[in-house]
């Protein structure tokens, strides 16, 4: 008898070049996770760029950050899996020269912080903390360049930046994850997976559930995986103890699944924003669960 296969539903997943995305999807893009279903083809962007694709419905599945969601929860739905979640640590507001936070606060206005994305859930954050700045954008790589040759007094940095930053001989101010662990007693939400609407709720459970193996796979086979995913961690690629701890940080539990407090803390991202002025709306929080 001859086997018949049945031919595989294409679906697009786009994320950023960094190496807890491509931990997170090693074993889907590797062939080491496989559906019977659906072939995934894997594109990779800047987290800013990302944000201004999910406008144009680009990818049927997509990392966006938390702060662009609100712009889209009509066209996209948040899956349980694939957070960036940081439980008392985030995106870190640096300089060149020592600094409290006290004594930015009251000089704000007076400079001019290099940040990452106006969509970035690191920039909303800096939002609700100092309320009003002024700001320049520029690629989340070149910020800790900026700072060093003094082309900007502060810069907001995400991704290996984070551990990276004391090599250059900056400072930190503040750490926004332990910020608003203090404030909230709550992890900080960064950054999610979402899927286009227009799949039926079955085709969605299924290619989450395909994206929770892939995750799975990388966690339990921690020590094989990461030498494949230095190559994107740019300035820790050469280390590799460095690149797993950064790993590590954005690729934890609350990545397999926000659970009770990952959502809590979304909502409560939300919340916070919403009274502030910061986005129009509360959007809805109906995930795709497995």
């Amino acid at each position: 008898m001859i086997e018949i296969k049945t031919k595989k539903t294409k679906v697009s997943i786009a994320h950023s070049v960094d190496a807890d995305d491509a931990f997170m999807f090693y074993a889907l893009s590797s062939g080491k996770v496989q559906s019977e279903k659906y072939d995934a083809e894997h594109i990779l962007k800047d987290i800013q760029t990302l944000n201004m694709d999910s406008n144009k419905l680009t990818y049927d599945i997509q990392a966006i950050s938390f702060f662009a969601y609100p712009g889209i929860d009509d066209k996209y739905q948040l899956m349980s899996c694939g957070g960036s979640v940081g439980n008392g640590y985030g995106p870190l507001l640096v300089s060149k020269t020592k600094t409290n936070l006290k004594d930015l606060i009251n000089n704000v206005k007076d400079e001019i912080i290099a940040v990452p994305g106006e969509k970035t859930t690191a920039f909303l954050l800096l939002k609700l903390l100092l309320k009003d700045f002024k700001y320049k954008v520029l690629p989340f790589d070149q910020i800790i360049d900026s700072v060093v040759h003094g082309d900007h007094s502060f810069g907001l940095i995400i991704h290996e930046g984070q551990l990276s930053y004391l090599r250059h001989g900056l400072h930190k101010i503040v750490d926004l994850g332990e910020w608003w662990l203090g404030k909230t007693n709550l992890p900080v939400p960064l950054g999610g997976n979402v899927i286009k609407r227009s799949f039926s709720d079955v085709e969605k459970k299924e290619i989450n559930l395909m994206v929770k193996q892939s995750i799975a796979y990388a966690l339990e086979n921690k020590e094989k995986v990461i030498p494949e995913v230095c190559k994107y961690a740019r300035e820790l690629m050469n280390d590799e103890k460095l690149v797993s701890k950064f790993v590590s940080m954005y690729v934890n539990d609350f990545t397999l699944d926000y659970g009770i407090q990952g959502k809590l803390a979304i909502k409560k991202l939300y919340e916070l924003a919403y009274g502030e002025g910061l986005i129009s709306k509360v959007p809805v929080l109906d995930f795709v669960d497995s």
